[in-house]
């Protein structure tokens, strides 16, 4: 385990390294060797890029949200008449990495832990904008960490009339990634609290032997749930929001638990083969909704407050890729409208709940 930590680490900067010599490379013009590290307060934009690069995380970066992608890119461009450039990765750390470095501009759809992470790697970086809560304020602007089992092994996992994680002990679990907010530091929290006896760390949950009797990382909320629902992992955890394009409720509350979710028919890709199999989320937690971030080395302040203007008009709140009407049938978007309406502006403190 030891020697394939090392491996990935390895290749996480091969990765880093090549994606950075990539977005340089999409630049025409020279680098700005008299950067100061910080443009925050220039009003015209930086001499040293032309174009502003946007990082997405694993969970966006599918074909599935390439409409999303680009529609996001399209209003950068609007805000700033700067041509905006997509950069999807494969890897949390590869976007956590491009933000806290420049390479990337923009961060798009970060969680909380992975923000933080690159906010300690440069402090410079600062919260963009988050998408709200249905009153358009940060009160309960909440999306949901969930643990879930396949429904044919829902019964091991009984409470009463209702479902524990009393009985994950020993089993096959399927985290998202060490930097995911959702589906990996709420869930390990959860269960280092439920299982006091077994005097739990993280250390302890990230791999096969002191708890759990295998360990996977799925490296996007979407490669977590397959990993369940292919047998690979008895238990999972992953989100409800970068589920949604993919499952339909079947029965009880959505995001309760006890809740019953099916792949649709209509899935994309890696869901496609796997349409009407079904899983029970035995565990809920609510999560701050993450932060779409900045790192003012590329931008002047003048196109960051024209981006966060743009961003939290009501013509953003009304735009249907990024905040859909989920009672009509087929539609998709970024997220649900009923749960967030539009995005709001927030502080970096907002989310020094999971810096402890």
């Amino acid at each position: 385990m030891k020697k394939h930590k090392i491996l990935k680490s390895i290749t996480a900067i091969l990765l880093i390294a090549a994606l950075s010599i990539s977005i340089v490379g999409c630049s025409n013009e020279p680098s700005n060797t008299n950067d100061s590290g910080n443009n925050n307060n220039n009003s015209s934009p930086p001499a040293n890029k032309s174009t502003i690069n946007v990082v997405w995380y694993p969970n966006e970066s599918s074909n599935t949200h390439a409409e999303i992608r680009a529609e996001v890119g399209r209003l950068i461009e609007k805000a700033t008449g700067r041509k905006a450039k997509d950069v999807t990765t494969t890897d949390y750390t590869i976007a956590i990495e491009a933000i806290a470095s420049g390479s990337a501009d923009i961060a798009m759809s970060m969680g909380a832990v992975g923000y933080i992470e690159a906010k300690n790697k440069n402090p410079q970086i600062d919260v963009l904008f988050v998408n709200a809560d249905k009153n358009g304020k940060l009160d309960e602007a909440k999306y949901f960490a969930w643990i879930c089992v396949n429904k044919a092994d829902a019964d091991q996992y009984k409470s009463g009339d209702s479902y524990s994680i009393d009985n994950i002990k020993g089993k096959k679990m399927s985290f998202v990634s060490n930097s995911s907010t959702s589906g990996f530091r709420v869930p390990t929290s959860s269960i280092i609290a439920h299982f006091t006896s077994d005097n739990l760390d993280e250390d302890k949950l990230v791999e096969g032997g002191p708890f759990f009797s295998e360990v996977y990382f799925g490296q996007s909320h979407q490669g977590s749930a397959i990993n369940l629902i292919t047998g690979n992992a008895d238990i999972a955890a992953f989100c409800d929001t970068e589920l949604q394009a993919y499952v339909e409720l079947k029965s009880g509350g959505d995001n309760t638990v006890g809740a019953v979710y099916a792949i649709r028919s209509d899935a994309d890709a890696p869901f496609d083969a796997h349409a009407g199999k079904e899983f029970v989320v035995i565990a809920s937690t609510p999560v701050f909704n993450g932060p779409n971030v900045y790192n003012p080395k590329n931008l002047s302040a003048d196109e960051i407050k024209k981006i966060q203007d743009l961003f939290t008009s009501s013509e953003v709140a009304d735009n249907e890729l990024l905040f859909y009407d989920a009672t009509i049938e087929n539609a998709f978007g970024l997220f649900k409208k009923g749960s967030s309406y539009g995005y709001v502006l927030a502080s970096d403190s907002w989310y020094d709940p999971y810096r402890k």
